[in-house]
């Protein structure tokens, strides 16, 4: 749950989850499989670059009991994430849109700054 006095702000959100903003912390929360996890900012980047190197092909393709789940511990964190291939999808798809709404907004205000210095 995230903390009751944290002042966030939905960055991206699926039907599987979603990612939100801590300004007060300067951090983000990912809700997922019914958990939410803190994470720094660039702890989330890390996760995020981890998430996107698991590899689906090879689990989708060894026949072992094995390749049917991934075991993922975020740094810093206190949660053990075990994804199923499509568990993988759909963090890959939260984590995606996260880091281009993340993105975007980081743009937009560059832009609204060069246009106030302008107007100046």
């Amino acid at each position: 749950m995230i903390c009751p006095l944290a002042q966030v702000e939905e960055v991206y959100k699926t039907t599987h989850g979603a990612v939100y903003q801590c300004s007060r912390k300067n951090c983000y929360w990912l809700e997922f499989q019914q958990t939410t996890t803190a994470f720094k900012v660039s702890d989330f980047f890390l996760f995020k670059k981890r998430i996107d190197t698991l590899d689906i092909t090879r689990m989708l393709a060894d026949t072992s009991r094995a390749a049917d789940f991934e075991i993922v511990m975020p740094h810093r964190t206190e949660r053990c994430f075990i994804l199923s291939v499509q568990d993988i999808l759909n963090l890959r798809e939260i984590l995606t849109g996260a880091k281009f709404m993340i993105e975007l907004n980081s743009e937009v205000k560059k832009i609204l700054r060069k246009d106030a210095m302008l107007a100046i």
